[in-house]
């Protein structure tokens, strides 16, 4: 499904700010893997992201998507079967249009010769869809008028709508409060095995990381350090996970856990 082969990704190459921010990165993501990526700032995470997704170049390596190199597609060209998620809630939806027209947008993501114009049955279709946010009355009004936590869920819905081949959860909850977080993190699961979808999840949160999906991956300065999956994964505590970084690093920190939630 995905495929990334020896990536490496280095800002300011030549000059006195140069920062290899990925080295030889290798890895394979199968279908329906909900692969949660775990680090501290700086580790690479957002960094391989933005090279999946196409928002920076690769400076060296090949990242395949469904048996297709697209090294060098552009994001935009990448966006049809990728969908990404940000930390912002602002950013997946249009502030000054409706709650319908924005899910019509993303319900026609990647679609040709289709009339943009909203139908009854259509709308029907979209109230049953927002029932399980509570957002079902309120599908005329601006999406500007929504909280924080409601508009996360709503981009989380519209980005399920056009049943991307992966989606890209870029600390997707960090900006909520505890209780929204749980919320759009529940939503998050049932939406993704709902739809069978391929995902990736940054986190700043370990306990979620445990808690969600079939695989973790743990980054440090640029390499992937830590690649667990199935039973192994589900026996996980918060703690063995910072003795795991503790034993790979083989350094004593002040404050691991601090080190790894952020």
């Amino acid at each position: 499904m995905l495929d990334i082969q020896h990536v490496t990704k280095v800002f300011f190459p030549g000059t006195v700010n140069e920062k290899v921010a990925l080295e030889d990165i290798n890895l394979h993501i199968d279908d329906g893997d909900v692969v949660c990526v775990i680090g501290s700032n700086g580790s690479g995470k957002s960094t391989l992201f933005n090279m999946i997704a196409g928002t920076f170049p690769v400076t060296s390596g090949k990242i395949i998507l469904n048996g297709k190199d697209v090294t060098a597609a552009p994001e935009y060209r990448r966006a049809f079967d990728i969908g990404r998620i940000f930390q912002d809630p602002t950013k997946g939806t249009s502030a000054n249009m409706s709650i319908e027209d924005n899910m019509n947008l993303a319900f026609t993501k990647g679609m040709k010769g289709i009339k943009f114009g909203l139908t009854a049955e259509r709308r029907r279709e979209f109230r049953k869809l927002l029932e399980p946010i509570g957002l079902e009355n309120r599908m005329q009004d601006n999406v500007g008028l929504l909280s924080g936590g409601q508009r996360q869920a709503l981009t989380l819905l519209m980005t399920t709508l056009s049943h991307p081949s992966l989606m890209l959860l870029d600390e997707h909850t960090a900006a909520l409060d505890p209780r929204n977080a749980e919320i759009v993190m529940n939503l998050t699961k049932e939406y993704i095995e709902r739809g069978r979808l391929t995902a990736m999840m940054v986190t700043h949160n370990m306990q979620f990381a445990i808690d969600y999906g079939n695989r973790l991956i743990m980054m440090d300065e640029g390499h992937i350090i830590l690649d667990i999956k199935g039973e192994e994964k589900a026996k996980l505590t918060v703690q063995a996970l910072i003795d795991k970084f503790r034993e790979i690093k083989k350094e004593d920190f002040t404050s691991d856990e601090g080190l790894l939630t952020r």
